[in-house]
C-alpha cells in the first residue's frame, strides 16, 4: 500500500496549495518541482505546463490544475474568479445566467480563504466569507468578505482547503488537484509519456492553451485522454461505477476507437464504469425538453470542436458528489481503480499487494 500512501501524501500537498482559475502560475511552480524529482522533463507555456518522460508519444494525458476561488476587483469587494476570469459581465452581453448565480450564492458562507501573490504564491492574508449577493447594476455575483480590506484589486483568493479521509472516502476541492495529482503520481510509476496541466478550464479557457501546443508541437491526434471528476447527484449513483467514461459531451462526439480501447481495458483490468452521457439520457427520459439536463462542457468537447478534429480522443473522470463545493468526495476505491486504469493505459505494470 505504499503507493497509495505516497499519492495521498501528494494530493495532501496539492490541496493546500491555492490555484484559482486566473491565477494559476504559483501552482505551476509547485507542479514543477514535484514532477521533476519524479525525472519528468517539464516545459511551460502560456496556460500548460507539459511533463514528457522519454517516450513522449507513447500515451498523452491532460488534466486542468484550475480551482474556483475570488478575486479581488477593487476596495474590499470580491467576485467570483471564474466570472471574472472568463469575462462573463453584461458589459460584453455575455453575462452569467441568474440561474447559475443562485446556485453559487450561498454556497460558500463561512468559508475561510487565503489572498496569495499570483506569481509566487506568497501568503497575503487570511479571511472568511460573511456574505454573498447578486448587484443588481452589474448582474454579478459580489462576495462578502471580513478581513482581507488590505489587499488590491488583482489579488486572488483561495478557499482554504484540506483533504480529509474518512470511511473510505476522499473529500476536498477535489475539481481538478485529484486527477492532476494522479497524473503527477504516475511519473513516480514509471510513466513516460506526456502529461499537459491546463489552467483557466473553469472559465472555459484551457482548451486553447491546449490545442495550440498540438499545433506547435504535437501535429494531430486522437489519442489525448483528458482526465477530471465527474459529478453525481448521490453517493448511490457515483458508486454505481469505479470510473466514468463518455461518447460525448454538449460540444462534440468523442473519438470511438479511443474510447472503445479504454472500454475494452477496463474490461479486462475487472474496473467497473459508466457511460455518463447515458446515464444523463436515462434521467432525461421522460422530462420535458425545458427540464433536460445538459451533457455538460469538458476540456476534450471544447477542443474536439473548435479545432475541427485535428485533436480527438475520450475521456476518463472519477465519480463524485458535491460538484464544486468544499467537500466534493469521491470514494476511495474509485480513486485506486482510476489509478490502475491510468497504469494500464500507459503500459505500466503495478507490483501486487503483498498480503497481510
Amino acid at each position: 500500500m505504499l503507493a497509495q500512501e505516497n499519492f495521498l501524501d501528494l494530493l495532501k500537498t496539492l490541496v493546500r496549495q491555492p490555484c484559482v482559475v486566473g491565477a494559476e502560475h504559483s501552482f505551476f511552480r509547485v507542479l514543477q518541482r514535484e514532477l521533476e524529482e519524479r525525472g519528468a522533463k517539464v516545459t511551460w507555456y502560456e496556460g500548460v505546463l507539459v511533463a514528457q518522460g522519454s517516450d513522449p508519444h507513447s500515451a498523452m494525458f491532460s488534466a486542468h490544475i484550475d480551482r474556483h476561488g475570488l478575486v479581488c476587483t477593487g476596495p474590499n469587494e470580491f467576485q467570483y474568479a471564474a466570472f471574472v476570469s472568463g469575462r462573463k459581465s453584461d458589459l460584453l452581453g455575455n453575462s452569467v445566467s441568474e440561474k447559475l448565480m443562485m446556485k453559487i450564492v450561498d454556497r460558500f458562507k463561512d468559508v475561510e480563504l487565503i489572498a496569495y501573490e499570483p506569481w509566487s504564491g506568497a501568503y497575503l492574508g487570511h479571511g472568511h466569507i460573511s456574505s454573498a449577493k447578486i448587484c443588481e447594476f452589474r448582474n454579478n455575483l459580489i462576495f462578502e468578505v471580513e478581513g482581507l480590506s488590505h489587499v488590491v484589486a488583482g489579488t486572488p483568493i483561495a478557499f482554504m482547503d484540506r483533504l480529509t479521509q474518512q470511511d473510505g472516502m476522499l473529500s476536498a476541492q477535489l475539481d481538478n488537484v485529484l486527477t492532476a495529482a494522479h497524473l503527477v503520481h504516475l511519473f513516480s510509476l514509471g510513466f513516460q509519456g506526456t502529461a499537459f496541466f491546463t489552467a483557466q478550464e473553469e472559465s472555459g479557457s484551457s482548451w486553447r492553451y491546449l490545442l495550440e501546443w498540438f499545433r506547435r508541437f504535437g501535429g494531430a491526434t486522437d489519442q489525448l485522454i483528458v482526465v477530471d471528476t465527474s459529478p453525481y447527484a448521490t453517493r448511490e449513483d457515483a458508486d454505481e461505477q469505479q470510473v466514468v467514461l463518455r461518447r460525448r459531451d454538449a460540444n462534440a462526439v468523442f473519438n470511438q476507437k479511443t474510447t472503445d480501447y479504454v472500454t475494452e481495458l477496463c474490461d479486462r483490468l475487472q474496473i467497473t464504469y459508466g457511460f455518463k452521457d447515458d446515464y444523463i439520457d436515462r434521467l432525461n427520459a421522460g422530462l420535458p425538453e425545458s427540464e433536460h439536463f445538459s451533457l455538460g462542457s469538458t476540456e476534450l468537447g471544447r477542443i474536439v470542436s473548435s479545432s475541427k478534429g485535428f485533436v480527438q480522443g475520450t475521456t476518463l473522470q472519477i465519480p463524485t458528489t458535491g460538484y464544486h463545493t468544499m467537500g466534493e468526495t469521491c470514494s476511495l476505491d474509485a480513486s485506486d481503480a482510476f489509478n490502475r486504469l491510468l497504469c494500464g493505459i500507459a503500459g505500466i505494470t503495478l507490483a501486487p499487494t503483498p498480503l497481510l
